[in-house]
């Protein structure tokens, strides 16, 4: 022991002898680097990367002072801009624009084409690419909240010093003056990046930036701007060598702090870069949980609350090395890692024969928003070939959306989009697809169309007219092959070759449903297009009256129609239930004819263009004109009810009937009241003036000519003529004549100018036929006076009443002490 303690003491006096002598070493290498910079070499993190470059430690001391004060190196080479990319940038910066999101679109999609050189270059030489990360073709975002820096990255071609100078600093593309001209007079910078210039929008949320870029050919540089007319190149040699490829630091603005959200950036992304061929990776934050080391005061307080269990004797258990295992508890830890962004794959890039059912039905998915659990009717994928190329894919939706035709004619909403080089562009091409169609869900992508033009110039555009014609072909096809393969719409000839293939019940009833949602389309499709009404008019469906309550098309009626019928004939109104009672299908039902029921205010529009339809005319029962066979005794009766005619119409010339006919289409109704040829039906008057701003006097001249068609065969007309014939002035014939027409009117649909009169003749008639005179009135209502209510009623009221119950009354004393003694 004591031999211990000696050798402690002398090694303690050791090193007091020692200490004053390194004090002072230190002390002298302190005083002769006096001059040097002590703090530590500052390398910024690489996005992704792993370690750093070592530096001067006076270089970084510079270079991170330059970008606290967002000021270009005072190394570095000076260039100015040309005039046209300084005017473009002052008015980017000033103006007040309102969607600066498209940024981060121009510069991934720039980050994109970058990739897609040096991929083509990897084609004919591998070496390019490298190895290790740098082979990895992909776009990295990183954020720096704290010096509200936002990074993109890609390790594409890269671009030299000249590069640099030529692409960044100037602007030789062609229409860049007229588009500096369009944004000072409009300030629509929507469509940016169709002019070259997408790179200048990063000024939009940026007031400093750098882009680091590394070539192949060359060493690795900065170029970095505040955007006040001069830009600076130097060679970089304080930043993490990229190996090849871009890293553009966007130092944003006080105002846009909102692009330093990661969800943000996430939305963006996914609505503008979604299908970008290259993967999008973010480096995001996300909570996970990890066992942690519980400290020994806690340990012990646990210990003293919970009651030991076997779990605890294991923990506190000794391993077999003797030493005591540590306790851990569970707890949530923030990790950073980088997130794919746009893992929905390009479908419309590959062959429609290698996408499966479910990729169309997830695609439609992603692209529409739409998340239950429903299938797209129909879809149509296709590559467009010839003067504009384009590949596109197009869905029917499940369900019309409740607005659909609420906004039909204000609504500029389009639900197709449009893509260039898988990078969105806009879905607010409304020239894409005509308003009929807006309701399919799709999207164009188009790698030759030009874009180097306004908004404006651009929707009339030749090509853009090609693609419309194109996918409204494709559009109706698809909708066509729809009903053709419902079985439930396939002729009774057919059917037995479909139950031989097999056909399955999925698509049974699909068009029908199509019909229910969208059916109202393809009618203003048929009123609005003329170049595809006849392909449109082929999609109508309908009720006739031997279809027994199932849609049939215009073709299936065609081929049911009569010998010798030359028209198809339909009626207009307003409910299926109340035209099957029409009399203006007496005749016709009689003779087997097949009558179209159009029950929807539409069709009344839709009949004013649909003239014809494969050679066969249009006629609606309920005008003039109608021709069902031919009459023998057509001659006879005319001459036979000359007079009975031309008494009628001199009767109702008050009533604006242009002429009283023999009708040959009545069975069982004395009389009914049609219209003209080419005026408004009963139905379509009672359309226009349920309007909300209708004018009646403007309505005027567009009512038809009324005329009234009796029934000769009918035994009320036969009566009446005979009682004409005998004496034309008598007034009871006068009055039977004009409320038999009155009656005409309500039954064929009309509205009544005098209800009240209407009413007042069949009054008049009922009191005939109870053989009532015509001047008795309705006895006169005698009142009884009334007495003024006395104080004594009043008073008398509760005795009224107990003597109606047979109750007699009581004092409330009495009451209160009778019933201490009941109980």
């Amino acid at each position: 022991m004591r031999k211990r303690t000696l050798v402690s003491v002398l090694f303690l006096f050791s090193l007091l002898f020692l200490l004053p002598d390194q004090g002072r070493k230190l002390h002298a290498n302190a005083e002769d680097s006096s001059d040097e910079v002590t703090d530590p070499p500052k390398v910024e993190e690489p996005i992704g990367g792993h370690g750093g470059l070592s530096t001067d430690s006076d270089v970084v001391h510079r270079e991170s002072e330059s970008i606290s004060k967002k000021t270009l190196r005072s190394s570095a080479e000076k260039f100015e801009f040309q005039a046209e990319v300084s005017r473009l940038m002052d008015i980017i910066i000033n103006s007040l624009y309102s969607n600066k999101d498209i940024f981060l679109r121009e510069l991934i999609s720039n980050a994109s084409d970058a990739l897609d050189k040096i991929r083509f270059l990897a084609l004919t030489d591998k070496d390019v690419l490298g190895e290790g990360d740098t082979a990895k073709l992909e776009i990295q975002i990183k954020l720096d909240k704290a010096k509200k820096i936002l990074s993109i990255r890609d390790r594409g071609i890269g671009m030299t010093k000249e590069d640099l100078i030529k692409n960044l600093g100037t602007i030789a593309k062609s229409g860049t003056s007229a588009f500096v001209e369009k944004m000072q007079s409009s300030g629509d910078l929507n469509l940016i990046g169709q002019f070259g210039v997408g790179f200048y929008s990063a000024y939009l949320v940026a007031d400093y930036i750098e882009v680091i870029s590394k070539h192949n050919d060359d060493n690795q540089y900065v170029w970095e701007s505040k955007a006040d007319g001069k830009f600076a190149v130097s060679e970089d040699t304080w930043n993490e060598p990229l190996g090849r490829g871009t890293e553009i630091r966007l130092h944003l603005r006080d105002e846009a702090g909102e692009y330093l959200e990661e969800s943000k950036l996430k939305d963006l992304v996914k609505r503008y870069s979604e299908f970008i061929n290259f993967p999008i990776s973010l480096w995001a934050s996300k909570e996970v949980e990890t066992e942690v080391p519980v400290e020994e005061d806690e340990s012990n307080d646990e210990e003293t609350e919970t009651t030991s269990t076997e779990e605890e004797k294991e923990e506190d258990a000794e391993d077999e090395d003797g030493e005591k295992k540590q306790k851990t508890k569970k707890a949530k830890e923030t990790v950073y890692e980088w997130e794919l962004l746009n893992d929905v794959k390009a479908i419309w890039l590959r062959s429609p024969k290698e996408v499966t059912e479910e990729e169309y039905t997830k695609f439609y998915h992603s692209l529409s928003k739409d998340f239950t659990d429903e299938k797209p009717m129909a879809w149509s994928h296709f590559n467009a070939e010839g003067d504009v190329e384009f590949k596109a894919v197009l869905y029917v939706p499940p369900k019309a959306p409740h607005d659909l035709y609420e906004s039909y004619y204000n609504s500029n909403k389009a639900n197709l989009k449009l893509y260039v080089r898988r990078v969105f562009i806009s879905d607010e091409f409304d020239e894409l697809l005509p308003k009929y169609l807006s309701f399919l869900k799709g999207l164009v992508d188009s790698d030759t169309l030009p874009l180097n033009v306004s908004r404006e110039m651009l929707q009339q555009h030749s090509s853009l007219k090609t693609i419309k014609k194109k996918l409204i072909r494709k559009a109706l096809d698809m909708i066509r092959k729809l009903a053709k393969e419902d079985p439930d719409e396939i002729h009774d000839d057919d059917k037995k070759d479909v139950e031989k293939s097999g056909e399955n019940d999925e698509k049974k009833g699909q068009y029908t449903k199509f019909w229910n949602e969208f059916g109202k389309s393809i009618k203003l499709g048929i009123i609005e297009d003329a170049g595809n009404r006849n392909r449109l008019a082929k999609l109508l469906r309908f009720e006739t009256t031997k279809s027994d309550g199932k849609l049939t098309s215009l073709d299936q009626y065609i081929k049911r129609m009569k010998n010798g019928q030359k028209d198809v004939f339909y009626i207009t109104g307003s409910s299926k239930e109340q035209l099957e009672k029409s009399p203006f299908l007496e005749r016709l039902i009689k003779k087997g004819y097949e009558v179209i029921f159009f029950t929807d205010p539409v069709d009344e529009y839709l009949m004013q263009y649909l003239m014809d339809y494969e050679d066969k005319k249009f006629q609606n029962v309920s005008k003039e004109g109608l021709k069902v066979g031919k009459d023998s005794k057509a001659k006879e009766l005319k001459e036979a009810f000359k007079e009975l005619t031309k008494w009628w119409k001199g009767n109702l010339a008050s009533e604006n009937v242009d002429d009283v006919k023999i009708s040959n289409r009545l069975a069982d109704t004395p009389c009914v009241v049609v219209t003209s040829k080419f005026g408004w039906s009963a139905n379509m008057e009672r359309i226009m003036q349920s309007q909300t701003l209708s004018d009646a006097n403007k309505q005027a001249y567009m009512r038809g000519k009324r005329v009234l068609e009796i029934n000769p065969r009918h035994p009320i007309i036969k009566e009446l003529k005979d009682r004409v014939a005998s004496d034309p002035e008598d007034e009871s014939v006068k009055e039977t004549a004009q409320l038999m027409y009155q009656t005409a009117l309500i039954e064929s649909g009309f509205i009544l100018n005098d209800p009240k009169d209407f009413a007042a003749r069949i009054y008049n008639s009922v009191k005939s036929s109870l053989s009532i005179s015509p001047d008795a009135v309705a006895d006169e209502e005698v009142e009884a006076a009334e007495e003024p209510e006395t104080t004594e009623a009043t008073e008398t009221k509760s005795d009224d009443l107990a003597g109606g119950l047979n109750i007699e009354a009581e004092p409330v004393e009495q009451q209160e002490e009778n019933t201490k003694d009941e109980l």
